[in-house]
């Protein structure tokens, strides 16, 4: 079913909000039961792959975060664009990776689909070589 912009823009400002404050419970109950997630990367990283179900959207954080550094991190959101059910968030994240002791920043596209008022579909597009070769000793 096609979902108007209005919610999609609502469903989309909550996810970044509820991101921003580091809640993965909260991100999670945005997410419709049956999910299209897609995180490249490499395998030696655990968050990334994909992701089929709204119960592993939590883990995939409160596995993700404790590698980088408390209050190292940024996220720099630049704009978001929203067609119907299309949503695209536009950012870039500086993050410090805990085992290394490394910054590192990436350009990133966030594309969500939102349907009936939860998402569906979540893809990021980030330099995934950049963020390998933060988490690889010297």
């Amino acid at each position: 079913m096609a979902t108007d912009t209005q919610t999609s823009r609502t469903v989309a400002e909550k996810f970044v909000e509820r991101l921003g404050r580091q809640d993965p419970e909260g991100v999670q109950e945005l997410f419709a039961a049956k999910i299209d997630w897609y995180v490249p990367g490499s395998d030696a990283l655990p968050w990334t792959g994909r992701r089929t179900s709204r119960e592993e959207v939590a883990p995939y954080f409160t596995t993700m975060w404790p590698h980088f550094e408390p209050g190292r991190s940024e996220v720099a959101l630049d704009r978001v664009i929203v067609d119907g059910g299309d949503v695209m968030l536009l950012a870039v994240f500086t993050h410090t990776v805990v085992s290394t002791g490394k910054e590192f920043t990436t350009p990133v596209a966030m594309h969500l689909v939102v349907e009936d008022g939860r998402i569906v579909r979540m893809h990021l597009h980030e330099d995934t070589l950049t963020v390998d070769k933060a988490f690889t000793a010297d």
